[in-house]
């Protein structure tokens, strides 16, 4: 569906000079379906950006200040995947730095000089949000963080994203690192048509291994999958430039939506409220407090 839907979205979105990243037979001549009904939601959510968007149309729905640009946190991190994972084969081998314990911010603890599979990597940047993992993979990637950021800006051009920009593979706050709800919302739908990147995005947790056997648990950061509450897959994001930053794919029955937020003061109390205008007869079942 995702990959359909995302041929028919990015007509007119990419820049008719830049390649392709995907067969040009691929893409269908987009009939634009008809215009949907704008959701009521509460100019009160404390996100100051918010796109909710029909994944079966592809047409927004809900939009707060969703051209924007803000810091987007570690929704950078889906940037990061589908470079790796479009590149690399999940099964080889990354050996464990020594600088990745220093590394600043959220970190799942790798240990030093024992060697992961690039799969069980893309496990921890996604599911569990490593930063060390993303500057493990950009350094494997590239030879180093500045070259592999800039392939990540290169990538956000060839993908039209002309309101997106990186300074690092993470999402530290960076003067330069910045995105709006509407590119972030592009980049998701282009990053589900993945099949490594949206089965991570969907588990609640897993436990991956290096070629040691030294186990290392890892648990989703979106406190709302562990609930029932028709989320499916998520990714979260937090630094004191950014505020609470969230993704969210919801599905349940026929319907289904993505939510990005960025800057909110309350995300899941936000993402609460917005699933309970789209979903009226779903009961949210989560701690969000």
């Amino acid at each position: 569906m995702y990959q359909s839907l995302l041929s028919v979205l990015l007509m007119g979105m990419i820049p008719a000079a830049s390649p392709l990243p995907y067969s040009a037979s691929s893409l269908s001549i987009p009939i634009s379906p008809p215009a949907m009904e704008q959701l009521e939601i509460s100019k009160h959510l404390s996100a100051s950006g918010v796109i909710v968007m029909d994944m079966e149309s592809g047409q927004s729905i809900y939009k707060k200040q969703a051209e924007v640009r803000r810091p987007m946190a570690s929704l950078t991190k889906l940037m990061t995947a589908i470079i790796i994972s479009e590149q690399h084969d999940m099964d080889e081998i990354v050996v464990i730095p020594n600088w990745a314990n220093s590394i600043e911010g959220n970190r799942i603890y790798l240990p030093e000089g024992d060697r992961m599979r690039v799969g069980d990597l893309l496990s921890g940047l996604l599911i569990a949000s490593g930063n060390d993992v993303a500057n493990i993979l950009a350094v494997y990637h590239s030879g180093s963080v500045d070259f592999f950021v800039e392939e990540m800006n290169s990538r956000a051009q060839t993908l039209g994203l002309k309101s997106t920009s990186f300074a690092n593979p993470s999402g530290l706050d960076d003067p330069v690192q910045w995105s709006t709800p509407q590119d972030m919302a592009w980049l998701v739908m282009y990053a589900l048509g993945k099949q490594e990147i949206s089965s991570r995005m969907k588990r609640r947790s897993q436990t991956v291994w290096t070629i040691e056997g030294k186990p290392i648990s890892l648990v989703h950061t979106h406190v709302m999958m562990h609930g029932d509450n028709a989320i499916i897959a998520g990714k979260t994001g937090t630094t004191i430039g950014a505020g609470q930053c969230l993704i969210s794919v919801v599905e349940e029955e026929s319907k289904s939506y993505l939510v990005v937020m960025l800057h909110s003061l309350d995300r899941y109390g936000d993402m609460k409220e917005i699933l309970n205008i789209i979903l009226p007869d779903k009961t949210v079942v989560a701690d969000v407090s």
